[in-house]
């Protein structure tokens, strides 16, 4: 089969070492393009990888890369745009910077023929720009001449993944959906990964928990109903229900977000009947067998402590949605846990399937 030249733009930062570590030897895709701000110019991976993390991350960090790889020269992501738009075939966007500048970025390759597969928020709210979970909503692909039409394009466009902290519980929602969700509410407990921290880098979450991460309640109230939503007139117009309520914490966990959901129905399920709908569900990515997809999709847990981050993130080579403690509520209808890995589905894991799902669909050729 063929493969495709993959550029990675923000290949210094968490979520971009993840997505270099992964597409070394993936069956699909070769990085071919690494690329970071002026700070990495003309520097080596290996160089750049350093000078950011320091010395310490030698002793650990570089394992999960080649020699090969940690030769590769850096690009600077704003000078040398030519040069990244010719050695790649597409590319996946993970630079932290301001929304305004990640739009702009965005919007550049697209409109130099590179699809653009974002793990950044800035373009999410776009109509015609649509925001994936591969098992959930790859129809959602149908938007994407719409969006060519409007940026010039014949073969450049933007899709994004959703928000990481999402896949802890729209997947488990999303097989209930036909008994009619009326509301639910979601307290997550979030990953200092999520923030690109790890626990050296963030002193201040140590024996601490804090309870605010900036935009992330708006995300996880608004960004469901887009994702179940339909598309009208070239735009993805987002459900009107079920009313979401979150609250978003920032705990002292290395990787994996963890979800408290409390969910109400017009037509309550029995339990044995939404364990059921869970364990058995799959969706485009199992039935293509694509290579990042995990056999399993949704797991459910019966023990009462499960799942945790420590134990069961890594499930399905951390790409599998974990469940469990389901049971009645007085307030709701049910309540029960989520944990998802923010690294790997959340974000860089999910970035690559859903590139996966492109090529399965035609979209990069």
């Amino acid at each position: 089969m063929k493969k495709y030249r993959a550029g990675v733009i923000g290949a210094t930062g968490m979520v971009g070492r993840t997505l270099v570590s992964l597409l070394q030897k993936h069956p699909y895709f070769q990085p071919t393009v690494l690329a970071a701000s002026s700070a990495s110019e003309g520097k080596t991976y290996r160089e750049a990888l350093l000078a950011k993390n320091g010395v310490s991350f030698s002793e650990t960090g570089f394992s999960v890369f080649s020699e090969s790889t940690l030769n590769m020269p850096l690009f600077n992501a704003e000078a040398d745009f030519d040069k990244i738009a010719q050695n790649a075939d597409f590319v996946f966007c993970a630079i932290h910077a301001d929304p305004s500048i990640v739009r702009q970025t965005e919007e550049r390759f697209a409109k130099a023929e590179l699809p653009v597969i974002s793990v950044n928020s800035a373009n999410r709210r776009l109509p015609d720009v649509p925001v994936i979970i591969p098992e959930i909503n790859p129809e959602h692909l149908g938007v994407l001449p719409f969006q060519k039409r409007r940026l010039g394009t014949k073969r450049g466009f933007i899709v994004t993944k959703s928000n990481c902290s999402l896949q802890s519980y729209v997947p488990l929602l999303h097989p209930l959906r036909s008994f009619g969700i009326q509301k639910a509410t979601i307290c997550t407990c979030q990953a200092i990964s999520g923030a690109g921290k790890t626990f050296h880098s963030m002193p201040e979450i140590s024996d601490n928990v804090i309870p605010y991460i900036a935009g992330e309640e708006e995300k996880s109230e608004t960004e469901p109903l887009k994702i179940w939503g339909n598309i009208e007139d070239g735009k993805i117009v987002p459900v009107a229900a079920p009313i979401i309520s979150a609250r978003c914490f920032r705990v002292p966990v290395l990787h994996g977000h963890t979800a408290a959901i409390f969910v109400s129905f017009d037509h309550p399920p029995e339990k044995d009947e939404i364990i059921r709908r869970w364990n058995s569900y799959e969706g485009l990515p199992q039935r293509l067998r694509l290579p990042s997809a995990p056999q399993r999709f949704i797991r459910y847990f019966p023990q009462n402590d499960r799942p945790q981050p420590g134990l069961d993130r890594d499930e399905g080579n951390g790409m599998t949605i974990c469940a469990g403690g389901l049971c009645r509520d007085n307030v709701s209808d049910y309540k029960f846990t989520g944990l998802s890995h923010n690294l790997l589905r959340g974000a860089a894991g999910g970035a690559i399937l859903l590139a996966e799902l492109l090529v399965a669909e035609g979209f990069l050729d």
